[in-house]
């Protein structure tokens, strides 16, 4: 089982992978009642696939997750409908105190009005993160005193910040993965779950090297340092 540590206490693990780069060439050659051919061949044709936009053949390959993160990434996560999830209740379960605590606060970008700047001594680092946690801590302090009350666990949750960590299954095809990598790990896309597409990329690139390559070339638009440079590596093909 492939597993990342992403944050300050969260997690990806991939628990099952299905078809991989074969099964998206046995799914592209079905209509000619073809398999695999040579690995020159086979690579050539993920390459012409991903070129030329014909995308149903990655539908065929699968992988199911078990994800860790804070709910705010969670709820930008769940935008990417074409996907399955199942997700931890506080309804049946009470929470440990597990809350994201940043390493250092950022400032808001003035051009991109959903993002966020190094802050640069622009902010009391020190003092911000001491209000931060102490609000977390309250926050939980109250959630435990209404769980000792009485107060039943899916009003007592209420009080809990979006920095709570949750967990939930994912099962996505490599077509759909793609797709959140390409919008989640790119630039514009929240730090915090940016992060998560890159450790997600990797097991994706162990696991389908020949669609992640051609993903690089022909779909990825730049945006992340890493994936940037690996793509500035690639060599040009013909």
């Amino acid at each position: 089982m492939a597993e990342a540590n992403v944050l300050d206490k969260g997690y990806v693990r991939m628990l099952e992978f299905m078809g991989g780069d074969a099964g998206v060439l046995l799914a592209a050659r079905v209509s000619f009642a073809q398999g695999l051919k040579t690995e020159a061949k086979d690579k050539k044709l993920i390459f012409y696939l991903l070129q030329h936009n014909h995308m149903t053949p990655f539908e065929h390959a699968v992988f199911k997750f078990h994800v860790k993160c804070p709910i705010f990434v969670m709820r930008q996560w769940i935008r990417h409908r074409m996907a399955s999830y199942n997700e931890w209740s506080l309804r049946y379960s009470e929470t440990p105190e597990e809350f994201y605590v940043p390493a250092e606060m950022r400032i808001q970008d003035t051009k991109n009005k959903q993002g966020s700047l190094e802050a640069a001594g622009k902010l009391d680092q020190k003092a911000a993160l001491a209000q931060y946690k102490d609000a977390i801590e309250l926050s939980f302090k109250t959630y435990r005193s209404f769980i000792d009350q009485g107060v039943a666990r899916e009003m007592a949750r209420m009080v809990l910040p979006t920095a709570l960590y949750t967990q939930f299954y994912w099962t996505i095809n490599a077509r759909s993965l793609m797709n959140f990598i390409l919008l989640r790990a790119e630039a514009h896309a929240q730090w915090e779950t940016q992060v998560y597409a890159q450790a997600i990329a990797a097991m994706f690139k162990e696991k389908m090297p020949w669609t992640w390559e051609a993903f690089l070339r022909f779909v990825w638009k730049g945006g992340n340092p890493i994936l940037d440079a690996e793509k500035s590596q690639l060599i040009d093909v013909k």
